[in-house]
């Protein structure tokens, strides 16, 4: 096994290595026997099976989902991820769903939301005389659960909430998270400061009838259709929120999503179920075909291994068994080849071989006598399996050469520097540091991010999450005049893609990563600082840029 960085190791210890009967952390092998012999002995696995899946955990080229990594072997071993839950209207929906969220966010399950079916705000309730408080109030209390309740007792709850274009109350949704200035202020100053809806990412639905208002003037909701796509663009390039969430063609009525976006369902209480190949890793075609079948079969086995936070989870899961193999490292993949974030003829034999993650789970399904897994590809972000990876995460190209991340242990929040370990193996290797393309050059270019992830959607049968980097609300690339030409270009793709997401740089106080020079990070890897005044404040030599 290649050494880990001191930063990847120590994420590694903190989120996933368990406490040993000595009193020490489990090493990387350990946790790689651990994940790989717990779960495929719920199939019984040959023991050659079992060590081969150990060595390609070890060996980081293939990644099982976090909750894999921190929860396998414990006595309550839900390894499977989000659940996809939709809010009822009705005085026991809306309890069945406080309760769902609360059993889902305690067993380390973040939780994605639907809440078009919910009355919007002010219509009569007639059995109570009173009027109803809307999908919007229904949020925000899972958003304050969210805020005490942490996942698996160790991690802030991942929450996501979606509503459809043609609700009542979707302009109201749109900007529910426009802070006041005053309150941007105190959660910069502080990560922890509540603030609305902090604790969730929020998407506007679209579907068929979308397009085809939009398109058509003489749509009665044409009208409705453009003020609701140009407001939420406007949204996005300014404040993040909401993103885009597209369910059309065959994928009409898969609307529910996990709290990243990439695993879709049309049945409450479905759940994701995540591992990623590691491309960067895969050194040819045939070894990229035996990393898809056995990490198929690893998640086919973690949908039998796996508890579930209540019942009906594991009915829908019976039914759907849906998989999300995904990918990461495809733009290291691409820069080791010398290659641009862009569709590219090796990479898509790589992407075809992917997609026989079908065939090698309806085999499995088969000879288990299990229900056939309905989709099995799905691309998550990996962010923190990204970090102990040691690669560029999902289809995203590396966030920045150098940066500062910030992250919670207990109630503290503490940060590192990091220097990105593709760009580190760049520069030594001669590459100039700021010649190195990452997501804040591509910021320059933001079509060329969006057409990569409309190309790599065509292999991909869930959803992909990722981020579009934006240059600062106001500056040169990203400003009132930009609004138009965006919106223009994004509807050229929106269409075949699942969803999408942007993030303006400083659109919120607090953001977990922050930009600096490769100069000021390289002399602070490993260091641990507590979110106090950091060492750009210490020095006040203004090095962080």
């Amino acid at each position: 096994m290649d050494k880990m960085s001191p930063f990847a190791f120590d994420i590694m210890q903190q989120k996933y290595a368990h406490t040993k009967k000595d009193g020490t952390k489990e090493t990387w092998p350990e946790i790689s026997f651990r994940v790989a012999s717990k779960v495929l002995r719920a199939v019984d696995a040959t023991p050659k099976i079992i060590n081969e899946m150990a060595k390609l955990i070890e060996d980081r080229k293939f990644m099982p989902g976090g909750r894999y990594l921190y929860a396998t072997g414990r006595p309550m071993h839900q390894v499977q991820n989000c659940l996809l839950l939709r809010a009822e209207d009705s005085r026991e929906g809306w309890a069945d769903l406080a309760q769902k969220a609360t059993l889902a966010l305690m067993t380390g399950a973040g939780i994605g939301v639907v809440y078009s079916d919910v009355r919007s705000e002010g219509k009569l309730v007639r059995k109570t005389g009173g009027f109803s408080t809307g999908p919007l109030a229904l949020m925000q209390i899972l958003n304050e659960a969210g805020r005490g309740i942490m996942q698996g007792g160790s991690r802030r709850s991942a929450i996501w909430a979606g509503l459809h274009w043609n609700h009542a109350d979707i302009h109201k949704f749109i900007v529910m998270k426009n802070w006041s200035p005053e309150v941007k202020e105190l959660k910069a100053k502080d990560v922890n400061f509540p603030a609305t809806m902090d604790g969730t990412n929020i998407s506007v639905i679209l579907d068929d009838d979308f397009f085809k208002a939009f398109e058509n003037e003489k749509d009665a909701m044409h009208a409705h259709a453009q003020s609701v796509y140009w407001a939420t663009v406007k949204q996005m390039l300014q404040t993040a929120e909401p993103g885009f969430s597209v369910d059309t063609g065959i994928n009409k009525g898969e609307n529910l999503r996990n709290a990243c976006c990439e695993v879709t369902s049309r049945d409450d209480s479905d759940i994701c179920n995540l591992g990623s190949i590691n491309m960067s890793r895969i050194s040819s075609l045939e070894e990229m075909e035996r990393v898809v079948e056995l990490g198929t079969m690893f998640l086919l086995a973690g949908t039998i291994y796996s508890d579930v936070p209540y019942a009906k989870v594991d009915q829908i899961r019976t039914k759907n068994r849906r998989l999300g193999l995904g990918l990461m490292g495809l733009h290291e993949w691409l820069l080791k080849k010398s290659k641009p974030y862009a569709p590219d003829l090796e990479l898509e034999s790589y992407l075809k071989v992917y997609t026989k993650s079908d065939d090698f789970a309806k085999s499995y399904a088969n000879k288990w006598e299990v229900s056939v897994p309905i989709k099995t590809r799905a691309i998550a972000p990996t962010g923190t399996i990204g970090i102990v990876s040691e690669s560029s995460t999902g289809i995203e190209p590396i966030f920045c050469v150098a940066y500062k991340r910030r992250y919670l242990k207990g109630n503290m929040v503490n940060y590192q520097y990091v220097v990105d370990p593709t760009a580190q193996r760049l520069i030594d290797s001669g590459v100039a540091a700021d010649s190195i393309e990452d997501a804040y050059s591509l910021a320059q270019n933001v079509e060329k991010r969006v057409a990569f992830q409309h190309w790599v959607q065509k292999f991909v049968d869930h959803s992909i999450s990722s981020t579009i980097n934006l240059p600062e609300w106001g500056s040169e690339l990203n400003n009132e005049s930009r609004v138009q030409d965006f919106g223009k270009m994004l509807m050229k793709y929106l269409p075949e893609l699942r969803g999408i997401t942007c993030y303006p740089d400083g659109a919120r106080g607090g953001q977990p990563l922050t930009p600096v020079k490769h100069s000021t990070a390289i002399k602070h890897v490993g260091e641990v600082f507590l979110e106090q005044a950091d060492v750009c404040d210490l020095t006040k030599a203004g090095s962080c840029g």
